[in-house]
């Protein structure tokens, strides 16, 4: 289910204001195993005590340049890349086979403009920063592996698209606005991060490889939220210590436009320990592991017209890592 926007650091300032003309470039690593689930928050247990238990590894490379045209306006495009499995069991007996599906690729652009609400060298201890941009569709919605079926007890493949949970991008276009504010507190730099996506288009056109009939037979391009809010506190020289509440999902309705193609709505909210290393006032170092504490998939607007509700896996942990160069 995860949502693709939000960035990996701790968040906040981070290292004082950029100058007008500085440029820098981050390279960020997300990694998720994503094997709980859940329909609504509600643990289903059986299904590791089954083994039938979907299970995504998620890898995402992203690569984000930054350039500060001004003292108080920032241009920035970040490009992931993405590297995905999909572990799942076909239901044969006496055990079940488990197999895996993959799918690696450029995913969806993000081009965006954010600035300075109030005058940098004036508020040096807190400050609100506004950002819009805009999700490019250059990353491949319908992307194919191979599947095991399973016909009057034979074991057959069959070459479909992958499961939504893995595709690389979303197949449409999407609208950012985001929101960072932080504020200097004695020793603790306290911040809060935001982001939405608004994505007009309502189903990419691709099927999902396994509803062959009715609103669910296109996977959605859908919205997606983010937001976290913590601290970053010194704790030795260039380290740096943070602490935060992440939350990330996807609603089961989007702002603007429809909301019935295939999709799996949900929220995952964690709690976000985090350290960085700076080297000079040009490099800097981040990592954070989000640890789940509370998960709910949602009921989909597809499941809301037939009663039923799907379930999602859910990863325990996140590793997020973050390297940050400035020129």
């Amino acid at each position: 289910m995860p949502a693709r926007i939000g960035a990996p650091g701790i968040g906040g300032l981070g290292g004082g204001y950029p100058l007008a003309g500085e440029w820098s470039v981050s390279f960020g690593w997300r990694y998720q195993k994503s094997d709980r689930h859940y329909v609504g928050d509600v643990y289903q247990g059986q299904r590791d005590q089954l083994g039938n238990q979907v299970i995504n590894h998620v890898n995402v490379a992203d690569v984000t340049v930054k350039y500060q045209a001004t003292r108080r306006v920032e241009l920035a495009v970040g490009v992931p890349y993405s590297m995905d499995t999909r572990s799942q069991t076909l239901n044969t007996t006496p055990t079940l086979t488990r197999y895996q599906t993959r799918a690696s690729g450029l995913g969806d652009i993000l081009v965006g403009a954010r600035r300075w609400m109030f005058d940098p060298d004036t508020h040096t201890k807190g400050n609100v920063q506004l950002g819009a941009g805009v999700q490019i569709p250059t990353g491949s919605a319908n992307v194919q592996d191979t599947f095991l079926t399973l016909t009057s007890g034979v074991i057959g493949t069959q070459i479909r698209n992958v499961d939504q949970s893995i595709q690389p991008g979303e197949g449409g276009w999407g609208f950012l606005g985001d929101l960072m504010a932080f504020r200097n507190v004695w020793k603790t730099n306290l911040y809060i991060n935001a982001a939405y996506l608004l994505t007009p288009q309502e189903n990419n056109g691709v099927t999902n490889g396994t509803s062959t009939s009715g609103p669910s037979q296109y996977m959605s391009v859908y919205d997606q939220f983010y937001m976290e809010g913590g601290g970053g506190f010194s704790i030795k020289g260039p380290l740096q210590g943070g602490l935060a509440i992440r939350v990330e999902g996807v609603p089961a309705h989007d702002l603007v436009g429809g909301q019935f193609g295939f999709r799996r709505p949900g929220v995952a909210v964690s709690f976000q320990p985090s350290v960085s290393i700076r080297k000079g006032s040009k490099s800097i170092f981040e990592i954070g592991v989000p640890i789940a504490i509370y998960r709910n998939r949602f009921q989909s607007a597809a499941d809301e017209l037939t009663g039923a509700h799907g379930d999602a896996a859910f990863a325990n942990w996140l590793l997020m890592a973050n390297v940050t160069r400035k020129f």
